[in-house]
């Protein structure tokens, strides 16, 4: 016994911990909400292998959480959000542990991929991998990774078109784990949401796609396909795509485009990352149109949609659906503005470069928390995109 109370105590004194400042300031006339900051644990070089980690505010603790994000079973950032008011500095306490914890917080999103067994059961999964001439786009429910906030929830399409597609709710409030997507009619009639966009052969909302000078274009063909739900929460979701051997205009691209869904947030930030600096490729996103739809641009990058039509291809059991869609792009991307037979789009390039990042969101007019006519939406995105322009600035001391 005294052994073993002598080993436990040398692990204690074993564990390392080391402690920064870290300032987020909000420059800005308005204040933030939720305000994600993330933290690259590397930029405060930690001497060992960071297992917890927790974030102060004076005496109130932060939920935050760390992620693993390249898949070497070590933490890469340390995320959480974050109320800043208008004009102002948080000083905050970050404390980097060797040990483990079991502390949890509460969820304020949810992630979640599911393949279906042969009795048609869907059995949970992180991450899949297929050759690029396999399709098991009906063999994953809901068709691929799913994710969602209080306010909204996305998945992205396993297969070719890689395509975002969305769930609109009535209240806020989390439903995906419970519909799995595809709510019963009971679920419904307590008022759940469902899906609100027929996608189609578009990109839905901002999903990145090729351009032949004419048309958008599916990422194909391609070596390998893999989807990876990278982390679950509890403060933010990330979903990775990566594309291997796509053969693109005379290149073979390694690509991976992230999507990260923030807790308390609509919109979801996209990163674009490929394996080597990209040459004079040209690709396209934007947002679908919606038939009869009412489209804004700023012609500097944001493109914005409302329209209403049929979600499904039911219109027996399932109404019309009126939503309002949005893609915020970085001025310095855009080659030209554009639109084919179902989208509304920027062409972009990045010559030189290996990553670039941009932001999607959208609304439901079912929603009694969002937005019920085209001119409101077309003005908050309008504001969503300042909003994204003066972000909070985090230096760690």
């Amino acid at each position: 016994m005294t052994g073993f109370f002598v080993a436990g105590l040398q692990n204690k004194v074993l564990a390392e911990e080391l402690v920064r400042t870290v300032e987020v300031s909000n420059e800005w006339k308005t204040g933030k909400q939720d305000e994600p900051v993330v933290l690259r644990l590397s930029d405060m070089s930690p001497s060992f292998r960071v297992r917890s980690a927790t974030v102060w505010d004076g005496t109130k603790e932060i939920p935050s959480q760390l992620d693993d994000l390249d898949g070497d079973r070590k933490a890469d950032e340390l995320a959480f959000v974050l109320d800043v008011p208008a004009q102002s500095v948080k000083k905050l306490k970050v404390v980097l542990s060797s040990e483990k914890t079991d502390r949890t917080y509460p969820a304020r999103v949810y992630a979640e991929m599911l393949v279906s067994d042969k009795n048609g059961k869907h059995v949970p999964i992180s991450s899949l991998t297929i050759p690029g001439t396999s399709n098991v786009y009906n063999q994953l429910h809901h068709h691929g990774p799913a994710f969602e906030s209080d306010q909204v929830a996305y998945r992205i399409y396993f297969d070719k078109k890689q395509t975002v597609d969305i769930y609109g709710k009535f209240n806020k409030g989390f439903e995906i784990r419970e519909s799995q997507f595809y709510p019963t009619d009971e679920q419904l009639a307590r008022g759940f949401g469902d899906d609100v966009l027929l996608v189609g052969n578009s990109c839905g909302v901002g999903a990145l796609k090729g351009w032949d000078g004419k048309k958008a274009t599916h990422i194909e063909p391609v070596a390998s396909l893999t989807e990876t739900i990278r982390a679950y929460g509890p403060v933010r979701t990330v979903t990775d795509i990566v594309s291997t051997d796509w053969q693109y205009q005379g290149s073979e691209l390694q690509m991976t485009v992230r999507y990260i869904l923030y807790a308390g947030h609509r919109d979801c930030e996209v990163q674009v990352h490929f394996a080597e600096p990209l040459k004079n490729e040209v690709f396209s996103t934007g947002v679908l149109n919606i038939k009869g739809s009412s489209s804004f641009s700023d012609h500097k990058g944001l493109v914005a949609c409302w329209g209403t039509d049929w979600p499904v291809n039911d219109t027996v059991k399932y109404a019309k659906e009126t939503v309002g869609v949005a893609t915020c792009l970085p001025s310095d991307l855009i080659k030209n503005e554009t639109q084919d037979a179902a989208n509304y789009l920027y062409v972009i390039g990045a010559e030189g470069r290996s990553s670039f990042t941009y932001h999607i969101t959208f609304t439901s007019m079912k929603e009694t928390f969002g937005y019920k006519t085209k001119e409101d939406w077309f003005a908050f995105v309008q504001k969503w995109k300042k909003e994204l322009h003066q972000s909070c600035q985090v230096e760690v001391k």
